[in-house]
Order: C-alpha cells, then structure tokens, then sequence
C-alpha cells in the first residue's frame, strides 16, 4: 500500500530554503545489492557521524522494523549430487508444487486460458508439506524435498528500497540549530572520506542537499539567461551594442552592497538569497537604463558635447532615481524584518535586493557617467584614427602605377 500526503506551501519553502535544522536535514543513500554489506556499511557510516558536532538524531531507515518470519529452504548440495540430481531439478520441483505449471491450453468461445497444475492450497500450508514434495530422480525414483533440503527459520525485511534497479540504504539525520546544512555535509563528507566500501557500494547525498544542489544548477542558468534576455532587449532600446554593455556594468557592481548585507543582518547565501540577486539583476539596470537613455537623448536632440550631455543628465535625473531606488528599498523593509506570515523564509530574497539596490544606484549615479564617458571617447578615438588612415591607404592606391 502506497500512500502520499501533500505538504503545504510553506512547508516546502521551509524546506528547500532553510539552512540548516529540521527533520532528516541531511539523507545519504547508500547503493549498492548486497543488502549484508550496506546494512554494515551503513552502521559504519552512523557511527562516524554521531561523532560529528551539530549532527545528531542518526538513523538507518528500516533499523527498527523486525521484518517478517520467513521460512527458508537451504540446498544440501552434496546430497543433491550422490542422488544424481541437479539444484535446478529440486527448484523445478518447488515451483512445479507450489506455484504451478503449465500444463496446457483450455479454450472456450475463442478464448484461451492456460490451465495451471499444483498442490492443493490446504496440501501447501505447513512446513512438513514443503518436506513432502516430491523430487523425481534420474531412475524414476521420487524421493522427498526434505531429503535433500532443510529449512530455516528467518526474519525477512518488510520492503526493499530501489533506486534505479539498486538496493538503497538510507541515512538520516537532524542538524541542531544554527547549524548550515552546508557546513554539516562538508563535515560529513571529510569523515567517510577514509571509508572502505565494498565493491558495487556507493554513497549519494540527497534530501535537502540535493534539492539545494539542483536548485543552485536552476538559478545559475536562470541568472544566464535572465543576463542574456536583459541585454537583448536593451540592444534592441538603443539600437547600438555598446551601450548596453555600459547599462550592464552596474550588476556585478551591485554585489558589493549585496555581500555586506548579508554579513550585517546575519543572513546565509541560500537559495532566497539566490532568488533577490536573479530580481536584482533586472532591478539594478533600470537607473542605468534611465540615465544612459538621457544621455543619448540630450546629445541627439540638443546637440550637446559629451561631457555636458553626462553632466546635465545626471543631475537632472538624480532625484528620479533616488525617488525610485527610496520607494523600493522602503516597500521592501517590512519584509527584510520578517514581518507577517512567512516572512522569515522572505527576508533573505528582500536584503538581498535593498542591500544592492543601494549600491548600485551610487554604481548608476557615480561610476556609469564615468564609465560613459570613458568608453565613448575611447570609441571615438579608434573611429577618429580609423578614418585618417582610410585616406592615406586610398591616395597609396591612387598613386601605385597600372
């Protein structure tokens, strides 16, 4: 019986966002056939991480299930050969008797229904049933199951976990408080680095860790692709591709209000932090954006230098972008205190962002007219040094001989 209870949604983020703490925060699967060896392994692994600090509540799934009573046949292999018979001789045997053969084909109305032959239910129930099975030897003897078996009573598990068609083990474990989960398998990890594993074993984080993993890959192509969509479509505003670049160096800038955010407020890089640094990209250019567009604008439309064209720029659209950057960072304060349901899983994503929101708008306001102006002088340079040599290289060729 198979049964799946859904989580609530802020469950979930608890969950995936979390750094640490929880139930079963850290989960290693250990995969390998032989369920003798792993559950070894596995009692192995328990006792290196129980020494670990910050770890604790180690399990090994299924260590307290006492499994079902099983009744086992055991081969005597060298009775098997004296009676001249083979191990396949006595399995047919037992299957033939318990779980049946095909003996034939009934058919009815076009239909057809293989007709199955063995011991009756009530002949099969006991293990002295089992004894009385009869094996045919190569002579045409029979002789008893239970002169060439004997059983053995055991404890079986109840289920076997598989995982891409291999047996998996499976090791829990709780962080204490304060305790990044991080931190904990880096931990983990340099105390089984030593560990001897049987051939065909192997040892995979999962849990949390690797939905961390996974959503880190995520947001690592979502900042990519975020980058490349928001450059497109710049090039595509000032029909040009140098400007763009210039709009575009105010998002690596916008880190360096980010990181000491972070550090102040005592907030981890996790995968929120992830989530207001992919918002920050798209946030951070749109100052950038206003004021390189003025720019253009004023040089255009008034004809002004360059130098001037920046200078009257920024001061005119210094106080939009302030106004702008205020409404944001101030719209966003009552989340970075955590405030309301869910807010402590929502503030890590809202720091984020104020923290470098505030230096990227001293980026935009301080260092992109700088930045402007330094790249367009340059380009006018090559251009100017371009056009002198295409005359010279033109009066060469109009005075070479024909």
């Amino acid at each position: 019986q198979i049964s799946v209870q859904a989580r609530s949604g802020l469950w979930v983020l608890r969950r995936l966002f979390s750094g640490g703490g929880g139930d079963e925060a850290v989960q290693i699967r250990l995969q390998g056939h032989d369920q003798a060896q792993a559950r070894d392994t596995a009692l192995e692994i328990r006792h290196r991480i129980e020494t670990i600090p910050g770890v604790r509540d180690v399990r090994i799934g299924g260590e307290d299930d006492e499994g079902q009573p099983e009744q086992r046949l055991r081969l005597d292999r060298d009775r098997i050969a004296a009676m001249g018979l083979s191990v396949a001789d006595v399995a047919r045997a037992v299957q033939l008797n318990v779980g049946g053969g095909r003996a034939g084909v009934f058919r009815e109305e076009g239909e057809e229904f293989d007709i199955r032959v063995r011991l009756r239910p009530e002949d099969r129930l006991t293990a002295l049933d089992l004894e009385n099975i009869a094996v045919r030897a190569p002579g045409g003897a029979t002789v008893p199951l239970s002169a060439v078996t004997y059983q053995v009573r055991e404890r079986g598990a109840n289920s076997i976990n598989r995982l891409n068609g291999q047996r998996v083990t499976h090791i829990s474990a709780n962080l204490e408080t304060g305790v990044a989960l991080g931190d904990a398998v880096r931990a983990i990890r340099a105390a089984l680095r030593d560990l001897p594993l049987p051939e065909g074993q192997s040892i995979v984080f999962g849990g949390e860790y690797e939905e961390q993993q996974r959503a880190r890959q995520d947001f690592t192509l979502a900042v990519l692709l975020a980058i490349g969509l928001i450059y497109m479509v710049m090039a595509a505003q000032f029909e040009r591709f140098l400007d763009p670049l210039i709009v575009m160096f105010a998002v690596p800038l916008a880190l360096v209000g980010v990181i000491p955010t972070l550090w102040l407020t005592g907030t981890t890089l996790n995968i929120q932090s992830l989530m207001g640094m992919v918002m920050l990209i798209g946030i951070v250019v749109n100052n950038a954006i206003v004021l390189v567009d003025y720019i253009n604008l004023l040089r255009r439309e008034s004809g002004l230098p360059l130098r001037q064209a920046v200078l009257e720029a920024a001061r005119l659209r210094l106080r939009p972008i302030l106004i702008t950057t205020s409404t944001t960072i101030f719209g966003l304060s009552p989340l970075a205190l955590g405030a309301g349901a869910g807010g402590e899983i929502q503030a890590a994503l809202a720091r984020t962002v104020i923290g470098g929101l505030a230096a990227s708008t001293l980026v935009t306001l301080i260092l992109i007219p700088v930045l402007y102006v330094s790249v367009h002088q340059l380009r006018d340079s090559i251009a100017a040094r371009f056009r002198q040599k295409q005359p010279e290289s033109s009066e060469a060729t109009a005075g070479a001989p024909t």
